[in-house]
């Protein structure tokens, strides 16, 4: 198996990465920070909004299984990409909306995404930043999983899991099994 990595951030990369854990073909959804100015940035600093890091999730997929086109579909979904620099009560550039592209293609395919989307859905108004992807820091183990590990805390209740039920309404021909 081939795999290929989409770097999205959508918000809150424990809703990110909640989401694209369901999604058939997707090996690995791995929380962190891009597209920022400073090294090896701690949580704590990306939370304060100095270091130019959004956070993201690193999502390693299997193209014969799930496109990239499809995985920017379910990404589109699931959060509001109309909004700069916010995600519901989440304020601030590390929420940002931002597709990190790995190749020209992908770039193409995220642009005309974004176009088509814009043209149905969101009428004109999509803000998402696409840039290409620098380096990716992971997060720290705490953040991993956080929605499989803490489904009844507050947080994941009345953020995550309603991202998470759209998403198996409007995508379930593309959930893993």
């Amino acid at each position: 198996m081939t795999t290929q990595t989409a770097v999205l951030g959508g918000g809150c990369f424990w809703c990110t990465e909640a989401v694209f854990q369901e999604i058939r073909g997707v090996t690995s959804a791995v929380p962190g920070y891009a597209a920022g100015k400073t090294a090896e940035p701690s949580y704590q600093q990306v939370s304060m909004g100095t270091t130019g890091h959004a956070e993201v999730v690193k999502v390693e997929f299997d193209p014969a299984v799930v496109s990239y086109k499809q995985l920017l579909q379910v990404f589109f979904a699931t959060h509001d990409p109309t909004t700069r620099d916010r995600q519901g009560n989440d304020i601030g550039s590390q929420y940002r909306s931002i597709v990190l592209y790995a190749s020209d293609e992908q770039k193409k395919v995220a642009e005309e995404t974004m176009a088509e989307l814009n043209k149905e859905y969101f009428g004109g108004k999509i803000v998402t930043e696409v840039q290409p992807l620098g380096d990716f820091y992971e997060a720290e183990e705490y953040h991993h999983d956080y929605f499989k590990k803490n489904p009844t805390a507050g947080y994941c209740q009345v953020i995550i899991s309603p991202k998470v039920a759209k998403l198996r309404k409007q995508f379930a021909p593309l959930l893993a099994k």
